[in-house]
């Protein structure tokens, strides 16, 4: 409750998106190590990225997710409680953002209190507030490990420069990825007519808002537009929280990508009417051995994909690889989510309020996994920042030499 009021009194509410600051803008172009700008993602013709250090070095700032896409609102997190509610309640969401968001909140706490004591209960807090991303566990344990070797008197600066380096890192595994991807959709672009679009279905959000800029999924269609190629996205609406029909077709609208939003249920139909031509989705863990979790209802569009003969893509990168993992229907932990995310559902009104309302019959149960496993039999490949390869161990061991032992 505590860090639900904060957030209430600190966010900047804003119907229309607004300018960064100075700060804010001379910050994405500082930790960008490439000295080109590509695919900086654009909200009302201004960069972005989804997260970035307040200008009094205090705390972070952040895109308060849960507002789109009816309001543009920043929030301020300033303490380790800030930010695992952030996380926990969503206003971060995706599993390379929600990894650079608990670094970040570890800095956080130890401005407030460098003891080993203090380190070991943020990362016990923050590890608690999602259980299936592992970019969570793999960016908590990444800073603890450098930080507790280190005199306490350090520690904080130490947190905020680890903090930096994860966001960077994001950014260029990410393009990395768009790099990587980018050639599948030139192949297809070149087999149809001048000027024919390529079909792309997406389900959930694996854009930049995923992420701390430019996108997993996203990524390789953003580098297709910003190329020339006519590209088109099936954005899957993507119950119960509607990712793709609040975060996707929002961004994807900010920078100019054509799109449309279509229910979960149609995908199939749009398959069997030779109307996609690729499926790419995100991951928020994908095992050794290439099984990818990502947001429910993945499964069935790999289902569809694989009975249409259509090209199923899951976009990796390294940190969501859990190399400790063979089998992901047994051993991934699938998150269940509050049922009010099925019962009810938030809009925008008439009057331009926005409110929510409910869906279901008072009584009737909702159950809300919030994930499912898609088997590597249905992938058709992995995209990581180092190129393309089978979902399969082999085809990891052979981008991944460096983890084949674990």
């Amino acid at each position: 409750m505590a860090a639900a009021a904060v957030a209430r009194e600190i966010v900047v509410d804003r119907d229309e998106p607004r300018k960064p600051s100075q700060f804010a803008r001379s910050r994405v172009a500082a930790t960008t190590r490439s000295p080109q700008l590509p695919y900086l993602m654009n909200v009302a013709g201004s960069s972005y990225r989804t997260i970035w250090p307040s200008v009094d070095g205090l705390a972070v700032e952040i895109i308060d997710q849960t507002r789109l896409p009816h309001a543009f609102i920043t929030a301020r997190l300033a303490t380790l409680d800030d930010a695992a509610h952030a996380i926990r309640a969503m206003l971060v969401r995706g599993a390379p953002l929600i990894g650079a968001t608990a670094a970040w909140g570890l800095w956080l706490a130890l401005r407030a209190d460098a003891s080993d004591a203090a380190l070991a209960h943020a990362h016990t807090t923050l590890l608690a507030t999602r259980p299936t991303a592992v970019n969570l566990r793999w960016a908590l344990d990444r800073v603890r490990a450098r930080l507790a070797p280190i005199p306490s008197v350090s520690r904080a600066a130490a947190a905020h420069q680890l903090a930096i380096a994860i966001c960077d890192e994001d950014v260029a595994l990410n393009r990395g990825i768009a790099a990587a991807g980018l050639p599948l959709i030139q192949a297809i672009a070149s087999r149809k007519e001048v000027g024919e679009r390529v079909n792309i279905l997406t389900h959930c959000n694996a854009g930049w808002l995923a992420t701390v800029d430019v996108g997993t999924a996203t990524a390789p269609i953003y580098a297709a537009h910003d190329a020339g190629i006519p590209v088109h996205v099936w954005v899957d609406e993507t119950r119960p929280r509607n990712q793709g029909a609040s975060l996707t077709a929002w961004e994807l609208l900010n920078h100019g990508v054509p799109h449309t939003v279509i229910a979960d249920n149609a995908g199939g139909h749009l398959m069997q009417r030779g109307q996609v031509d690729l499926v790419i989705v995100g991951t928020d863990r994908t095992t050794a051995t290439g099984d990818v979790c990502n947001k429910i209802g993945t499964y069935l569009k790999a289902l569809a994909a694989h009975d249409n003969g259509v090209p199923f893509y899951a976009a990796v990168p390294s940190p969501s690889i859990d190399w400790s993992l063979r089998d992901g229907l047994r051993e991934i932990p699938i998150e269940e989510r509050s049922a009010c995310e099925i019962t009810h559902l938030a809009g925008r009104l008439a009057d331009g309020s926005v409110a929510t309302i409910a869906l279901t019959p008072d009584g009737s149960p909702a159950a809300n996994p919030a994930f499912d496993v898609t088997p590597a039999r249905l992938v058709t490949g992995l995209i990581s920042e180092r190129g393309v390869c089978s979902a399969s161990a082999s085809g990891l061991r052979s981008l991944f030499p460096d983890h084949a032992g674990l």
